[in-house]
């Protein structure tokens, strides 16, 4: 099958080639060799639970993933949830803010709705509270309407509680229609469902240029939820430093960017938050690296490289 073939049947045509060998300089702030982006994940509450209407419990991204879903509560599951709202948020942000480093929260609607303490500590701390969906569910088989309502719906949730409307999107799981019904909602400058670049890049929807961010799930604490992953701090700090030791010396000649994925109920276990610890030191020890929120990278990009036509 052609290129020409896939752009003209599909709304996500596959693009093989993207920057090839001679990628764009970003010309990120201060001559840095890499942006990076630390993203956390604010889920707990928005996952499948007969609590918000769902017929069954969570089985995806807990410590003891799979199983056979309960058409009833399943206790064990919710407070693992619970945890990372009531403890591991918390504790992330403080190892955060003690070196005065920005993230960027996806945010979970019906979570942020849940906890509205956790929403006003991240606008307070200066954090981007970008759009994760109205809930943490796969919106493959949600009709259209009930997807385009969601989209408004977790975008306003998170303008009222947080005092600013998120400029960025991130699903994760999404639907064939989810990037032309963001475009088509409009005030997002950025969405991050991709994993195909190491550098922004720009799509076509819903008629108009939109930016895309790619996020990652090779450099994401996720992996300690799914097999084949991580089993020790040891291979997650490794993954994490290498990935960045290589994009800084890389970054020398072609800066590229760089995300890292966070849970609050993963991460924010203590054995898993030392060895995040480890690693923001390790960031810190280089100073030609640009630690900044995803509306950061998306506003530099637009400003510096904007899409054809304006």
């Amino acid at each position: 099958m052609s290129a020409s073939i896939l752009a003209a049947d599909t709304e996500h045509p596959r693009d093989f080639l993207g920057y090839g060998p001679n990628p764009p300089d970003p010309q990120w702030p201060g001559g840095a060799r890499l942006a990076l982006s630390f993203v956390l994940n604010y889920e707990e509450g928005g996952e499948n639970t007969v609590l918000n209407g769902d017929s069954h419990s969570e089985i995806y991204l807990h410590e003891v993933p799979g199983g056979t879903p309960r058409a009833e509560r399943d206790l064990s599951t919710e407070t693992q949830f619970d945890y990372g709202a009531r403890a591991g948020v918390w504790r992330i942000l403080r190892l955060f803010a003690e070196r005065s480093l920005p993230l960027t929260i996806y945010g979970v609607g019906r979570a942020l709705e849940l906890n509205p303490t956790a929403a006003r500590a991240f606008a307070a701390q200066g954090h981007e509270v970008a759009s994760h969906g109205w809930r943490w569910i796969d919106y493959r088989g949600v009709p259209e309407a009930v997807e385009r309502a969601e989209i408004a719906r977790c975008h306003d949730t998170i303008a009222r509680l947080c005092g600013q409307p998120p400029v960025g999107w991130y699903t994760g799981r999404i639907s064939l229609r989810t990037r032309r019904l963001v475009a088509e909602h409009g005030g997002f400058l950025y969405d991050s469902d991709s994993y195909a670049d190491d550098l922004p890049y720009y799509v076509r929807a819903a008629g108009k240029p939109l930016l895309v961010i790619p996020y990652t799930l090779d450099n994401n604490d996720m992996k300690f939820a799914v097999p084949p992953g991580f089993t020790a701090n040891d291979g997650f700090i490794r993954h994490l430093t290498d990935a960045f030791d290589f994009l800084r010396r890389e970054g020398a000649r072609t800066p590229k960017m760089m995300s890292v994925g966070l849970h609050c109920r993963i991460t924010g276990r203590p054995a898993r938050a030392a060895a995040l610890e480890r690693f923001l030191d390790h960031v810190a020890r280089h100073p030609d690296v640009w630690v900044c929120r995803r509306a950061d990278i998306a506003r530099h990009w637009l400003r510096v490289h904007p899409p054809s036509g304006g």
